[in-house]
């Protein structure tokens, strides 16, 4: 009996890891330029000039702070190669400079070279993303840059701190003297290069360089052991600056290699210089792609005038700050959506919500010099859903939006922002959903077809939270299309609209019956902001909070410092730069993840006692935080209205998981009775 009991547990833990949902959420940053408005290109261009975009005016180039040193610019030319809104062949220029950038850790000066080039790599903006050239002063072959820190990790001797990309360090023996570590660094299991580093003066650099693509001699790897330890039971190494390049993966530019849209003009020496090989033409609600997530999107404007932005779309897992323009000295500065891409944007009406104001004297903002404000602001569904009932009109077809820092919420009340929920939901993707099968949306939020009825034209819908029954509608289709809206009490409020579902079809065939959904809305109703005056977040502390407007102020005085990052609230930030001069520069930003945090694999990178090491040193690689952003619904293959019945959404684990718990059981039955 024991040895069916154990048979019959292995088969049902087998079954359980085979149906836990394992979902990988696709997600991407957007980075917005300043926007352009005027009745088409050419009275834009006619009035403005050449319209050039830099790190001032758009957040995707790169720029260093500290140096106060750029690398990209694009520019639409004000010539006759513009016509109405679109841009002939090379009336558009784009444009990057190798520069020099310091490390963030601090190594010893590179062998050979010069101060205090030594002590910097170069780096280049190409379309938005950061490279390092295997040359200094050739753009033509360019690598990622992986890791460049300073932060601080204790290895034990046999353990592996991953860095990216498959790479691994790791401490492989100290010698008895307690003066020297041999280091490794492999990628993805196998030898890359090894080290014995003498650290007898206190601190040394190993730097491994080889032969990368037409360089010789090019470094490739940068690490800084600050310390090493040989205990009686353990023996560590300390390290404080790492520094790698994805040598293996060479990205090559010449002359008339194409990239999108664009053709290189040039790549000698530091510039790469490029081109449009063909005509762009900036119509009413287009995306204009450019190269590589780079493109150029336009509004969708009712008169048919032009309003239009740069934007860079980012997809790759990671961290990304989307900052604002630099502010200088004393000066007062202002920051809308204009000039801080965080801030909440519709390109379509042309709305924003928040604004930050800075005065600060003397590296210091004193109490009530810094002001934030945001106001509620009208915008449109994704989705086109019937009028919301007992509305009037435009506002039935709006629902209410602001931006907190750099956030965007939805009120509870058109007209008051003391009560704030999260959007989850906004689309107009179009679902096909088999009777029984159930969408997920996000925070555990489930949209269930449960049965169409005979005639074919009602289905009974279904809307879940974490298994849970939440509420149900029967939609009538009979008239080609209708939406469900679930409305409830929340908050102070009653009868909010929480969720909408737009059902455009039904189909009662012989063997499937078919729902189509094509409109999504839901906000996270159960988790509410509320916002009152004298409330603080973080440094700030709410003025007024009534009607539609959010007013906050600084409580107390923020002292600036060089090279500081001075959190205001809830990730709104402000970056200072570490200036040589004395001189204030400054810009606020946010941060934007793409993926799951990352845990890095820290075995054999632990804790160290008080006696060994000092406590606050840091055992695990970066991590990487997640943003809490408007979650996206897990997308299903898009039917065609014209075939018949075509892909459904996924089944949700269940009957099969039962029969294959049954034969299971059987086989273990079996081996029982034998």
């Amino acid at each position: 009996m024991k040895r069916f009991t154990t048979i019959a547990l292995v088969a049902l833990l087998a079954i359980a890891a085979l149906v836990v949902p394992a979902t990988a959420l696709v997600e991407t940053v957007e980075v917005r330029s300043q926007v352009y408005n005027g009745t088409n290109l050419s009275t834009i261009v006619d009035a403005n000039g050449d319209l050039v975009f830099d790190e001032t005016n758009f957040a995707g180039f790169w720029y260093d702070i500290d140096a106060n040193k750029s690398s990209e610019n694009l520019t639409i030319l004000n010539s006759s190669l513009i016509s109405g809104d679109s841009i002939e062949e090379k009336g558009l220029w784009y444009n990057s400079t190798i520069q020099q950038t310091e490390y963030e850790g601090s190594f010893a000066g590179e062998e050979g070279v010069a101060y205090p080039d030594n002590e910097t790599f170069p780096v280049i903006g190409l379309f938005a993303e950061k490279y390092v050239p295997l040359d200094d002063a050739d753009a033509s072959e360019l690598v990622k840059l992986l890791v460049d820190n300073d932060d601080k990790y204790t290895l034990r001797t046999g353990s592996a701190l991953e860095l990216a990309n498959g790479y691994e360090l790791t401490a492989k023996q100290i010698d008895v003297e307690g003066d020297k570590v041999w280091m490794e660094l492999s990628k993805d299991g196998e030898f890359v290069e090894d080290e014995v580093v003498d650290v007898t003066n206190g601190e040394a650099t190993w730097d491994y360089d080889t032969d990368v693509g037409d360089q010789t001699d090019v470094i490739v790897f940068r690490v800084k052991i600050t310390d090493v330890f040989q205990g009686q039971v353990d023996s560590l190494a300390v390290v404080e600056g790492l520094w790698l390049i994805d040598y293996e993966n060479i990205l090559e530019v010449e002359s008339s290699d194409e990239f999108g849209e664009l053709e290189v003009n040039s790549a000698t020496g530091n510039t790469i210089s490029m081109f449009n090989s063909g005509t762009l033409t900036l119509s009413n609600d287009k995306t204009v792609d450019l190269a590589e997530g780079l493109m150029f999107k336009t509004a969708d404007v009712a008169s048919g005038d032009l309003r239009f932005a740069l934007y860079k779309e980012y997809t790759d897992v990671g961290t990304y700050e989307v900052r604002g323009s630099v502010a200088y000295g004393n000066a007062s500065e202002t920051w809308t959506a204009a000039e801080f891409a965080g801030f909440w944007y519709d390109l379509d009406a042309n709305k924003s919500s928040e604004t930050l104001t800075i005065d600060p004297n003397n590296w210091n903002i004193a109490e009530k010099d810094l002001w934030y404000n945001s106001t509620i602001q009208q915008t449109e569904y994704e989705g086109s859903f019937a009028g919301e009932e007992g509305v009037a009109y435009p506002d039935n077809e709006t629902f209410p939006v602001i931006g907190l820092f750099a956030e965007m919420y939805v009120p509870l009340d058109d007209a008051d922002a003391s009560e704030l929920v999260k959007l989850l939901v906004d689309n107009d993707d179009k679902y096909t959903l088999r009777t029984g099968s159930a969408l997920e949306l996000a925070n555990g939020y489930e949209l269930t077809a449960k049965q169409i009825d005979v005639e074919g034209d009602k289905v009974w819908m279904e809307l879940s939270k974490d298994g849970e029954f939440v509420e149900d509608e029967v939609v009538d289709v009979n008239n080609g299309e209708a939406t469900w809206d679930y409305d409830t009490d929340v908050g102070d409020q009653t009868d909010v609209i929480v969720f909408r579902a737009k059902i455009t079809d039904v189909f009662q065939g012989q063997v499937d019956s078919l729902a189509v959904v094509e409109g999504l809305w839901l906000i996270d109703y159960e988790n509410i902001l509320e916002v009152e005056s004298s409330d603080e977040f973080g440094e700030l502390e709410v003025n007024s909070a009534s009607g539609l407007e959010i007013s906050m102020f600084n409580s107390n005085s923020i002292g600036f410092g060089k090279d500081k990052t001075v959190t205001l609230a809830e990730g709104l930030m402000l970056k200072t730069a570490d200036s040589d001069n004395g001189e204030l520069r400054y810009y606020p930003f946010v941060e934007r993840t793409i993926g799951e945090e990352v845990t890095v694999d820290d075995s054999g990178v632990g804790e160290v006692s008080d006696e060994e090491m000092p406590a606050d040193e840091e055992v695990a690689g970066e991590e990487t935080p997640v943003v809490d952003e408007e979650a996206p619904v897990e997308e299903e293959t898009p039917v065609e209205e014209e075939e018949a019945p075509a892909e459904d959404t996924e089944e949700s684990p269940g009957f099969e998981a039962v029969f294959a718990v049954a034969g299971l059981l059987a086989v273990a039955y079996l081996v029982r009775r034998n």
